[in-house]
């Protein structure tokens, strides 16, 4: 680190490091982070703008509380990278997301401060609490810090902690990271200082003793205790929005400048041995110190490598456009044609290319914020109305609306189509963002149609057939990335449903392929004939449900069968192949290529597919090697 640019952060290893600074050296400090995430990131790319936002609630938190002994627990990680390079990672920065690097998220095994790992929105103050809980079962007297925002207080979870706090009344520190709601300014003033009042040590002794004495006063004292709750409630109402965190059992605290490093400290200071659950509101801006991420901060939330003078992301020559954006135009063609189409985002239009309907038809387009079980169950009350819902989501937050498909759309067989945007291996946001189970639980619901385009020209055609030829759930699965470059029809076509293809005709093996993972086997079939291994490569299309006519003629033509999935091997579409085989007395053998039974680390999506051997050579090898080291087998 250059000691000269940064005078002192590279005089900082751990928080420990900054707990004797005065106000300046804080002060400069913030500013150091500041224009070292500039420099590191805009060569590297990952989240940004989050963490610019947090820089200072970073420092106060650290300055303040006793980690990592105390334990903070910061909401998904987009804003924890002040957070890294305040915890002994500052000069592994530049390794963020890459293969062997740190994580662009929280991770318990890479830090002792990091508490509790999160790539996913609104665990927080659940976690928190638990981690709260059992600081009260064993005695100790720890402080925990939850630190929510970036959208996260939009998901229910953060309610339903919320409301078990105020009911457990665990001593808890909420630190609401808010970079949304809007506060006039000229309500800056009188809620900072009242905040600073009600935070006081003087004003909570005083209280206290009040309170004492009005108990001690029978039925008049009980009135008095009424009028000044009333009171304290009626000037909270007013001039803050903490009346609803009050309901909820919480002590509010705020708004307070989230980029006043004094101020923070101070109310940090004051708060921290405070009883019971303490919500601290800190108004913060996305993007804070620099200018490009300030005017844009949806394209700067997370990043490619981009110009740091510009904030213009650095493009390569000649790219393909991304699957994202291929639906996100099919899907504006086909609500033009059908104006009883509507899309549904749980706050990822940009990230889902929901942003299309949202500019050209914003009538059909719903943004339910960062709640997807909300969007699911919304879906399924459209599909009761005979309104056709196209819920795009990447495929590993559709976990958490599990229960929601299962009970909400399934059982009721209503139709409602889940686009599953980032299937497969994601690269660099590593084990929280891969979309590596989608099929293994989609499968296991009854009536559940599961497609896998191999190419942008099926994409479009199977968002049509999902729309337009499907009656109940189906889900269409793809992955991140740029698409393969094929010609593009105009107008669409229906898929029959449950239909495979045969790509390519051959004698030795099948070769049965989901999905975009056709490009890799195509490569590795065309090699392998080259050796003298002649294979049948065929297209499912379909995980559920199975073109069963297909297995059955090449059960009976081949005694070795290939499937490959971007997906986990237990239970995914190789599974099901397998079931079949099984359940019809196949004798021949059966190789699964696909991801196994791990979670897989972060790195690009072509060092992970060779790292695993699901990339051409890798699948070029498997199958060579089960085809020349397995006995012959009579079908």
């Amino acid at each position: 680190m250059n000691e000269e640019k940064y005078k002192v952060l590279s005089s900082v290893l751990f928080p420990e490091d900054i707990r004797g600074f005065d106000g300046y050296q804080l002060k400069q400090l913030c500013a150091d982070i500041r224009e070292y995430m500039v420099d590191v990131i805009s060569e590297i790319g990952g989240h940004f703008g989050g963490g610019l936002g947090t820089v200072e609630l970073t420092v106060a938190i650290h300055k303040v509380f006793n980690t990592p002994y105390d334990q903070v627990v910061w909401d998904t990680g987009h804003q924890a990278y002040p957070h890294k390079i305040l915890t002994g990672r500052k000069d592994k920065l530049h390794t963020i997301r890459k293969l062997n690097g740190i994580s662009g998220f929280l991770k318990r095994s890479e830090s002792e401060y990091d508490s509790f790992g999160a790539g996913h929105a609104s665990t927080s103050i659940s976690a928190a609490l638990g981690m709260a809980v059992a600081r009260d079962i064993k005695g100790e007297n720890r402080k925990v810090v939850a630190v929510i925002g970036d959208g996260a207080m939009t998901g229910g979870m953060a309610y339903e902690a919320m409301n078990n706090s105020g009911l457990l009344k665990s001593d808890l520190i909420v630190v609401l990271n808010d970079n949304n709601m809007s506060i006039a300014p000229n309500v800056w003033q009188i809620s900072n200082y009242f905040t600073e009042m009600i935070a006081h040590p003087d004003y909570n002794k005083f209280k206290g003793q009040i309170w004492d004495l009005t108990g001690k006063l029978d039925h008049f004292g009980d009135r008095l205790r009424k009028i000044a709750v009333r009171l304290e409630s009626g000037i909270k109402a007013v001039i803050t929005p903490g009346m609803l965190f009050e309901a909820l059992g919480f002590r509010y605290f705020g708004p307070v400048n989230g980029h006043n490093i004094h101020q923070l400290v101070k109310l940090f200071e004051q708060v921290k041995d405070l009883k019971g659950p303490i919500l601290v509101h800190a108004l913060t801006q996305k993007g804070k110190g620099y200018k490009p991420a300030e005017g844009h901060v949806q394209k700067l939330h997370a990043s490619t490598p981009f110009d740091k003078a510009t904030g213009e992301a650095i493009k390569k020559e000649g790219g393909k456009p991304s699957y994202t954006s291929v639906f996100g135009k099919a899907l504006v063609q086909i609500v033009r044609e059908n104006p009883d189409v509507v899309g549904i985002t749980a706050a990822m239009p940009d990230g889902t290319g929901m942003d299309y309907l949202q500019k050209e038809v914003p009538k059909n387009y719903y943004d339910v914020g960062i709640a997807e079980e909300h969007a699911v169950t919304f879906a399924a009350g459209l599909a009761t109305q005979n309104i056709i819902p196209v819920v795009a989501v990447y495929s590993t937050f559709l976990q958490r609306a599990f229960d929601q498909v299962v009970h909400d759309v399934a059982l009721q067989k209503l139709h409602v189509v889940f686009v599953l945007d980032r299937a497969g291996l994601v690269g660099a946001d590593g084990p929280t963002h891969h979309g590596t189970l989608d099929i293994s639980f989609l499968r296991i619901i009854p009536g559940m149609v599961i497609m896998a385009p191999k190419d942008e020209s099926e994409l479009r055609d199977m968002l049509y057939t999902a729309v337009k030829g499907v009656s109940g759930p189906v889900a269409i699965r793809y992955p991140r990335g740029s698409v393969e470059g094929v010609p593009v029809k105009e107008k669409f076509q229906l898929v029959e449903v449950g239909k495979s293809e045969v790509v390519k005709a051959g004698e030795d093996a099948a070769v049965i392929v989901l999905g975009t993972m056709m490009n890799y086997a195509l490569k590795s079939v065309e090699a392998l004939q080259k050796d003298g291994i002649n294979c049948e490569l065929i297209n499912a299309r379909f995980a559920k449900p199975l073109d069963y006519a297909m297995l059955a003629k090449t059960a009976e033509k081949f005694n070795k069968i290939i499937t490959i999935e971007e997906n986990v091997l237990s239970g995914g579409f190789g599974s099901a192949v397998l079931e079949y085989l099984e359940d019809n007395s196949y004798k021949g053998q059966v190789l699964r290529i696909g991801i196994p039974d791990d979670f897989i680390d972060h790195g690009t999506q072509e060092e992970l597919h060779h790292l695993l051997g699901i990339d051409a050579d890798g699948i070029m090898k498997k199958i060579k090697y089960f085809c020349e080291n397995i006995h012959e087998v009579e079908v």
